[in-house]
């Protein structure tokens, strides 16, 4: 396997944390990965078979998913044919050791959006990641919705039910980075890291008012609860 298991580091953009999946059967391979996202701050999960992919998109809201194309109990093809019906902004980068061109255009037209062959250097796919991730948050338009609840980020505007929410602009960059990572728990640390830019300091509790300040505004006594307490890890934004 040649895929330069050197050092690590990179520069991708994580002003909001980012959520990977990578589908992989090649253990070795897809820890080094998970390392080297990790080390500019992704958060990532890792799956050995194309089921437990299939299994994990439909549970979170993932930012990108890299997928290797044989994989066992479901081949990485069938698992594009599945997820884009249904989730047809989610960027995947395909990973093949397929060299014929069919196999990457069959891939192309099954719904990935890029695909990387094997052995491949990781700053090649650092810069794969990059443009994808660009170009998502491009197509997003600047709204982001989970169930009644809605983020317009270009008019800095918030409403629950159709209903206009006062919010500060530390207020409005809290939620907006919870609804990003909606239905995913986030840590102390990541908000604090992601919210304030600053690190994250036991001794307060400048993030917990915070979410208390939103938190009020956002689940009013007569709505379904969406910002909920994770024991002993942190925080979550989820309607299920």
């Amino acid at each position: 396997m040649n895929h330069e298991l050197g050092e690590v580091k990179s520069s991708l953009p994580c002003d909001i944390q980012s959520q990977v999946l990578i589908a992989e059967d090649d253990i070795p391979l897809a820890n080094f990965l998970k390392r080297g996202l990790e080390t500019s701050k992704y958060s990532v999960d890792v799956v050995h078979d194309g089921q437990s992919a299939l299994d994990e998109v439909g549970k979170h809201q993932y930012s990108l998913l890299i997928l290797d194309l044989n994989l066992p109990k479901l081949d990485g093809m069938t698992l594009l044919r599945q997820v884009r019906p249904t989730m047809p902004d989610l960027p995947v980068l395909v990973l093949t050791g397929r060299n014929g061109l069919e196999d990457r255009v069959t891939a192309l037209d099954s719904g990935a959006d890029d695909c990387l062959i094997k052995p491949f250097s990781f700053h090649e796919l650092a810069a794969r990641v990059r443009a994808l991730l660009r170009r998502q948050a491009k197509g997003i338009g600047g709204v982001l919705q989970v169930a009644d609840l809605v983020l317009n980020r270009p008019q800095f505007r918030v409403e629950r039910a159709g209903r206009k929410l006062d919010l500060t602009a530390r207020e409005f960059s809290l939620l907006e980075y919870l609804m990003v990572n909606a239905r995913r728990p986030v840590n102390r640390t990541q908000i604090m890291e992601n919210v304030w830019k600053a690190p994250y300091d036991p001794k307060t509790n400048l993030v917990d008012v915070y979410v208390k300040y939103v938190r009020d505004k956002v689940d009013t006594s007569d709505s379904v609860k969406l910002i909920r307490t994770v024991r002993g890890v942190g925080y979550v934004l989820a309607d299920n």
